[in-house]
């Protein structure tokens, strides 16, 4: 049966909405004071608690299967690792700047899915990849290492590279689990891993920071990815991770709206040259599978 016209309005409504609280990441994670460390323990150990409320009320089993929880808990390292590099990269430099580098991991994992998995190299993917150092090279001021924003570009890279390996790592799992079951499962390795550094705060800090975890945790993490899962249902994977190109726009406007964080003309320049990439990829690769 075809979708009704207010289906598909009321569908690509809840795709730009869970976009739209996934991008809040960038303006939530500069607004927080504390190490990346402290926020991504407590942000991970609260989304937890959110997730499994989640589970619990859509009946979704928590039992993962012996053979995949290596790649689970593996993943749970490399998602830590993304979170982290991530938010170092925000406090680094700003919103626009923290999200654009780490949203060159499709571009990542297109160049590096062929070489782990042994799939055939296609030529597309060294122009994507060159396409993506453009607008990469646009972001960072100078190759200074004691400049702050080329620390947070590399920063950012490591994040995206971390997320790229997550991801390819995973994909039997994806496919076999619920998105927010795998997701349960790795925050809490992340916020098992990070106890130690948790603490490493004093109350008063963790008190002035707590909204800002606890959004993070909620909006962001469990709300803002589990809406993202949910549209499956509606679109194709593919055609979702186009209209998700627009989550670094949806960033960069909080950004500017909420902390008066406005571009510059290169960081905007560099970020369509990135986020082209994103969708020539996407476009081709379900070209591909039609």
């Amino acid at each position: 049966m075809p979708t009704q016209p207010n289906s598909f309005i009321k569908n690509i409504l809840q795709l730009n909405l869970a976009m739209l609280l996934v991008s809040t990441s960038g303006v939530l994670g500069r607004a927080v004071t504390l190490p990346p460390v402290v926020t991504i323990g407590w942000r991970a150990l609260l989304a937890v608690v959110f997730l499994m409320l989640f589970l619990k009320w859509k009946k979704i089993s928590f039992r993962i299967a012996k053979e995949d929880r290596k790649q689970v808990f593996l993943g749970g390292i490399l998602m830590g690792i993304h979170w982290v590099a991530y938010f170092k990269a925000l406090q680094l430099s700003n919103v626009a700047i923290g999200m654009l580098t780490i949203f060159t991991y499709p571009a990542l994992t297109s160049i590096l899915e062929p070489l782990l998995l042994r799939l055939p190299f296609q030529k597309i993917h060294l122009f994507l990849g060159l396409l993506v150092l453009g607008g990469i090279a646009l972001l960072i001021p100078d190759l200074d290492f004691e400049n702050e924003y080329t620390q947070a570009v590399a920063y950012g890279l490591g994040s995206a590279l971390a997320y790229a390996l997550r991801n390819i790592l995973m994909k039997k799992q994806v496919a076999n689990y619920h998105g927010s079951l795998l997701m349960l499962y790795q925050a809490l390795i992340i916020g098992v891993l990070l106890i130690p550094f948790s603490f490493q705060t004093t109350i008063e800090a963790l008190q002035e920071n707590l909204i800002w975890i606890l959004a993070l945790a909620l909006f962001t993490t469990a709300l803002g990815h589990t809406l993202f899962l949910l549209t499956f249902r509606y679109f194709s994977i593919t055609t979702a991770s186009i209209i998700s190109s627009v989550q670094p726009v949806y960033g960069i406007l909080l950004g500017v709206l909420l902390l008066g964080e406005v571009p510059k003309l290169l960081t905007i320049i560099g970020g369509l040259l990135i986020i082209s990439a994103v969708v020539i990829e996407s476009l081709r690769s379900a070209k591909e599978k039609g």
